[in-house]
């Protein structure tokens, strides 16, 4: 199984950022999760109507209610129980203490997103309108505190867990429901509250399982009398009744066959591995309204610990579904062409909630909702063969503790659609569109992929093995370049702890980011910069309007040194994030502004460099990395030739520095050259006309330009070289310029 972002030793020369301040956040607020119901409830949080799905449930965050416990975070901090909570906070309840809410509408049920400390158990006594039920909320930290040392830059995570409970009798709006610590501490992150309908019937003509020998007590085995159902039902349905079954074995031959339960709060299926099959059925399969929970604890990846496993057919669907302690809910492969998912629960996932594993072809996965899964929530792999002209639409994701909210790696005509991801912890953005690999043969990303009407909130996070953060949406040359058209539309990212979009080559080789287009985007809150761009390419962005920028518009710093440069075009109607991060050696703190840079500062430094050309290893970029020992040598017999120097503003370099390595490995040589300028990298001025500079070992190898007050403000840096005594190329090993 892939394991996101096993990423290595990029280890660029830049000071990593520290954590996270807290942002600004807006707390105390009913959050529910329904896009209708969140915009009644808290206006203040910015979310298209249209993003997320549409839930049967209102989720009440633990901080917004009454409580005598005490309230945590927030915090953006990896792997803390704060940061993996729902708006990165929640209340920590000691044994006896409690948290009270009130209700926004009818309900009969309960489920609650918790944690309590490594190794401990309990529960949360239930009151309503201050009579305690005869039934607990049972809570546990069996399912929690999943390591994973084999993801490079993983730590403890997966702190929180859920739980459910039919409270037997109807509570309306206004209602008081008590939770009430016992046995153990618990930190309470939010509650969802359902009113759940009674218990569907059985259809007519379909096989029951316990006609089968089915134990709905859930003590006895089922295995069997499922295979025997689903072997009678053929090209008709299975009737899961109320109640509980166990199941400890796999289906498989799950073919051309409907398995319908009462609804997922009414029908339980108790198994880790529901469906395995390799081979795709010849006939459509259904799964709806019951609900399949497993007893993983750790992630195994060679283990198919999944509710699906490899194939369901063409025109198959999911729906209804409860999917919890798993540690994948769909793992697709094979033929699944025009599988619709959809109005499901993924819950308590130890990896990906669903992963559309190459091949798929016309998938639908809409109006589902994901929380805390221990991987990528919703992602696209195309390994041995493409995924195409799929679709994530219409989802909530909420709090993956590792890796991505949405993943898109490779594939052709992709769309992502509609969502709503909130919370990302670790390792990972809101989105990203990705051409890391992890295997082969992989798919990159081809034809168009459409990216419309998504609601980021609070994602983003800072990833430890590059010592930088991850933006809120990322596009990333990982693997290869970025060469599919992009089309990113109607964005809102709301409170990203770090950058709002990042483009970025993972693997730190400085492939480009191409063809991508950002429109009409909404941006408030992000803690550092709007555009975080690290490697080289063209992004045209338009109608982006920024509020609340933390440190500045763009960083601009492609990496590595010499690799490129990164061209930002202005499409028009863009506001609130004009300003340019000025020094590449170091990161924007969040908050903390954009400081004046030293005016004594080298402007040319680990800038993005290029040339007319360039011999073996001495590459553009050795020559602004600020070491005197490694250099740029030009092509060889081939004058004249240049060097151009991306500042990446204006500015009125007034001093140029050129060097040669140190004294004692060159000899004496003369180099003839001029200075020459631009804004905007097409029309060149000249500074300084062409002259003859010594470079000598009695004098360090060094040679100083001073350049006319006169001069204009300068962009793009050129030196036009145009003869060299010493060697039949142009040669220098570190470009300076100074604005005195």
């Amino acid at each position: 199984m892939r394991t996101s972002c096993t990423v290595s030793g990029r280890s660029p020369a830049r000071r990593a950022a520290p954590a996270c301040a807290a942002l600004a956040l807006a707390a105390g607020l009913l959050t529910a999760l329904a896009p209708a119901a969140q915009a009644a409830h808290d206006p203040s949080r910015v979310r298209p109507a249209a993003a997320g799905a549409s839930v049967p449930f209102t989720s009440v965050e633990a901080e917004s209610a009454t409580s005598n416990g005490t309230r945590i975070g927030p915090d953006h901090t990896q792997g803390t129980v704060a940061s993996e909570s729902s708006g990165r906070q929640a209340v920590r309840l000691a044994a006896g203490q409690h948290v009270e809410f009130t209700l926004p509408g009818a309900a009969n049920a309960v489920n609650v997103a918790y944690s309590v400390p490594d190794g401990q158990s309990g529960s949360l006594a239930v009151y309503v309108n201050g009579v305690k039920l005869d039934k607990s909320l049972a809570v546990t930290s069996k399912y929690s505190y999943v390591d994973t040392p084999w993801i490079q830059g993983s730590k403890t995570h997966h702190l929180l867990d859920n739980t459910r409970l039919l409270l037997g009798r109807n509570a309306g709006a206004g209602d008081k429901v008590r939770l009430e610590a016992t046995g153990t501490q618990v930190t309470v992150d939010v509650a969802d509250f359902e009113q759940v309908a009674a218990a569907g019937g059985k259809p007519s003509g379909a096989v029951s399982v316990t006609d089968k020998g089915a134990d709905p007590s859930g003590q006895g085995d089922s295995t069997q009398a499922f295979r025997e159902a689903v072997a009678a039902a053929k090209g008709g349905t299975v009737w899961i009744p109320p109640g509980e079954f166990k199941l400890t074995q796999p289906l498989s031959n799950v073919d051309d066959v409907r398995l319908r339960g009462a609804g997922a709060w009414h029908s339980v299926v108790r198994s880790s591995r529901f469906i395995d099959q390799s081979s795709a059925p010849t006939g459509k399969v259904g799964l709806h309204d019951f609900a399949v929970i497993g007893e993983v604890t750790e992630r195994v990846d060679s283990d198919p610990d999944n509710f699906v496993n490899g194939s369901l057919g063409p025109d198959s669907a999911v729906s209804g579904m409860w999917l919890q302690h798993l540690k994948v809910g769909m793992w697709l492969m094979g033929n699944n062409d025009n599988l619709v998912v959809e109005k499901n629960r993924f819950l308590d996932m130890t990896a990906d909630g669903l992963n559309l594993n190459g091949t798929a072809r016309g998938v639908r996965v809409r109006d589902n909702f994901l929380r805390n899964t221990g991987d990528d929530a919703l992602a696209m792999w195309s390994l041995n063969t493409t995924n195409s002209d799929s679709a994530f639409i219409g989802n909530t994701v909420s709090q993956p503790n590792l890796a991505n909210g949405i993943a898109i790696y490779g594939g052709r005509n992709i769309t992502v659609k509609d969502n709503l991801v909130l919370d990302t912890n670790a390792l990972g953005s809101g989105i990203a569109l990705s051409n890391q690999k992890f295997l082969d043969p992989f798919f990159p990303l081809a034809g168009t992929i459409t990216v419309s009407g998504n609601s980021l909130v609070r994602t983003g996070a800072m990833n430890p093995n590059w010592n930088h953060p991850m933006g809120a949406l990322r596009v990333d040359a990982y693997d290869s370049a970025i060469e599919a058209t992009v089309d990113i539309t109607d964005t809102t990212i709301t409170d990203s702890p770090w950058s709002a979009y990042e483009f970025v080559s993972g693997g730190g080789t400085g492939k480009a980011v191409r063809n991508v287009r950002v429109d009409r985007s909404t941006v408030t809150g992000v803690g550092t910069v709007v555009v975080q761009a690290e490697t080289p390419g063209a992004v045209r962005m338009s109608n982006v309007k920024a509020t609340s920028v933390g440190a500045a518009g763009v960083y601009n710093c492609p990496y590595p040194s010499g690799s490129g440069s990164f061209t930002l075009t202005d499409g028009g109607g863009n506001s609130g994030w004009d300003s340019v991060w000025d020094d590449c050696s170091t990161w924007p703190k969040p908050g903390g502004g954009n400081p004046d840079p030293d005016p004594k500062r080298n402007l040319a430094k680990s800038r993005p460099a290029t040339a007319t050309g360039s011999t073996d290893v001495h590459t553009p970029g050795k020559a602004v990395d600020g070491d005197a020992a490694t250099y740029w040598e030009s092509t060889n017999h081939a004058f004249p030739q240049s060097l151009t120097v991306d500042l990446g503003t204006a500015e009125p370099v007034r001093r140029l520095v050129l060097k040669l390595p140190p004294p004692a490995a060159w000899e004496a040589r003369t180099q003839t050259l001029s200075v020459q300028g631009s804004t905007d990298s097409s029309g060149y001025r000249t500074l300084v006309a062409s002259k003859a500079y010594r470079f000598d070992p009695a004098t360090g190898n060094t040679v100083t330009i001073d350049v006319p007050a006169s001069a204009p403000n300068v962009r793009h840096l050129r030196l036009h070289v145009t003869a060299n005594t010493g060697w039949p190329a142009a040669q220098f090993s570190e470009v300076e310029a100074y604005l005195s």
